[in-house]
């Protein structure tokens, strides 16, 4: 099988996040797909099977359990797809676990099409503030927990305890705050412990919850944010009614084949 490592979210390798992809002519045992994504060891590995012309069907691996939606490595499909695979169409089409996922390209920009996620106010769990080492402003829940804090620095200088972040019932932990970068909205950082992604690089689909949250309090429909993790990356997005257009850079790290015999 022919395997591709992609930094998605970044201009320039060695940044953005690190998601590896696997196309298919055919579905492997999800338990090999396990596998080969663990062997990885990177936040994602994506396999995809073509159903027709501009339709594909993926899925997404952390090292230890499928996940139900993941951005960077659908826009890491996506580059591999035009870069390495001749794909001509103006528009890619995933069918996923979450419903129908499109990306289009524009000139160096790759713009995911998700379906937004909002969060819900929720009382912050009570161990959050131990495990952040902050007390919240706000605490949503859509799928990931996000939580509001003072200002960037608290962000940037977090170290949370993993173990009590793993025992929430939530995918991730995304902890964000107003940006003092005139160049960028908000600023976040990401924690999934409990799908073995202890701190994801860039996570687009973290901004499914980010965007709406963001619009809806800074008022305005086109946002950018900074992930700031080790790597850091930048992600855009753009509010159309219940769905968030992400957009955002790839880069080609290597490209290979996996010795694998089902």
């Amino acid at each position: 099988m022919e395997i591709f490592q992609v930094d998605a979210f970044s201009k320039s390798l060695f940044s953005g996040n690190p998601a590896a992809i696997i196309p298919l002519r055919k579905w492997i045992k999800s338990d090999d797909m396990q596998k080969i994504a663990a062997e990885n060891n990177l936040s994602e590995t994506a396999f995809f099977v073509k159903e027709k012309d501009d339709m594909y069907k993926i899925r997404w691996f952390t090292p230890e359990t499928e996940v139900e939606l993941c951005g960077h490595a659908t826009l890491a499909a996506a580059h591999v797809l035009y870069s390495h695979l001749q794909f001509k169409g103006n528009k890619i089409n995933f069918n996923s676990h979450s419903g129908l996922l499109t990306v289009e390209k524009s000139k160096n920009m790759y713009w995911l099409d998700f379906p937004a996620q909002p969060p819900n106010p929720v009382s912050a769990p009570k161990l959050l503030p131990e495990a952040i080492g902050t007390i919240p402003v706000y605490t949503g829940v859509n799928v990931d927990m996000i939580v509001l804090v003072e200002n960037e620095s608290v962000v940037q200088n977090m170290k949370p305890d993993m173990m009590i972040l793993k025992r929430l019932d939530v995918r991730g932990v995304i902890i964000t705050a107003k940006s003092d970068d005139d160049g960028f909205d908000f600023v976040t950082r990401f924690f999934a412990p409990g799908v073995g992604v202890p701190e994801d690089p860039v996570t687009g689909s973290a901004h499914t919850v980010l965007a709406p949250f963001w619009s809806k309090r800074l008022g305005k429909n086109d946002l950018v944010s900074r992930q700031l993790s080790k790597r850091g990356g930048t992600v855009r997005c753009s509010m159309n009614g219940d769905r968030v257009k992400i957009g955002g850079s790839a880069i080609t790290y290597l490209t290979g084949r996996i010795s694998f015999n089902e």
